[in-house]
């Protein structure tokens, strides 16, 4: 594949269009260009305003830019609890940013937050019950039992 032209000839390929040293196709052959090339970025330049060209960035784009990022984090520092379709909801309602789940994992994911419980963090004050008196709803044995 070509390889493109630097910037620095873009530059000056511009310069000399707007100082009038000649058309688009007058200047293509002086500075050995084609003429498609100095239509293309002089189109460039009317759109974006700069004689630089763009650098291509691969893949999808975001959804959720880096301005959200922060007020996720703050949510999740708030409450840690907080559930991905918790989150999902929160994202649609203060930041009207529509995600399915997976989008909000990848992004959770890319924050470096964790949602599974640490083993290092103490125990909730809440007590699990040891003994609840309830009756078990598996069927019991039909072996007989040993007598010890």
């Amino acid at each position: 594949m070509a390889k493109p032209y630097d910037d620095d000839l873009r530059r000056k390929f511009l310069a000399a269009l707007d100082r009038g040293e000649g058309t688009i196709s007058a200047l293509s052959g002086r500075f050995g260009v084609s003429v498609a090339w100095g239509w293309k970025i002089s189109a460039a330049r009317n759109r974006s305003g700069q004689a630089e060209r763009v650098r291509h960035r691969p893949g999808r784009k975001r959804l959720v830019g880096a301005a959200i990022e922060p007020q996720v984090l703050k949510w999740v520092r708030e409450r840690t609890d907080l559930t991905l379709a918790e989150l999902q909801a929160k994202l649609q309602q203060e930041a009207q940013i529509s995600l399915c789940l997976s989008a909000v994992w990848r992004l959770v994911r890319r924050l470096g937050l964790r949602l599974k419980k640490s083993r290092s963090t103490p125990p909730s004050a809440i007590r699990k019950p040891i003994n609840s008196g309830a009756r078990s709803s598996s069927k019991k044995s039909t072996r007989p039992r040993r007598n010890a």
